[in-house]
């Protein structure tokens, strides 16, 4: 459950963020440090080793799948005519790779949980 105790968010679990704002990497090596015990700077190696790998398979277009999370999948887009919406001139627009992520049914049954409870 999510609740507000002097301007920042809490997740219950004794993590707290500033409210409204996005949790960063720092937020994320200090929620594991919370939780595991070790040290700041080893926590913060392995958060760093973790992304590292994430994005060197992403960047080889290999699909990520984290059970209980979602997938992460690279998916080419071709190229196509487009419009500048300022001058109306057609103009095209390269083919490039984006990334997709698909939450699990587990992850939205969750989200869809919490915002069903008062």
């Amino acid at each position: 459950m999510i609740s507000e105790v002097d301007g920042f968010a809490t997740t219950g679990e004794g993590f707290q963020t500033k409210e409204g704002g996005a949790m960063t990497k720092v937020d994320i090596v200090e929620a594991i440090y919370e939780k595991v015990g070790f040290s700041k700077k080893e926590v913060a190696k392995i958060v760093e080793s973790i992304f590292d790998i994430i994005k060197e398979n992403l960047q080889q277009e290999n699909k990520i799948k984290i059970s209980g999370f979602g997938n992460f999948v690279v998916r080419k887009k071709r190229a196509r005519r487009g419009r500048n919406p300022q001058t109306g001139d057609d103009i095209e627009i390269s083919s490039r790779r984006i990334l997709t992520f698909k939450p699990s049914q587990v992850l939205k049954a969750g989200l869809n949980r919490k915002e069903t409870q008062p």
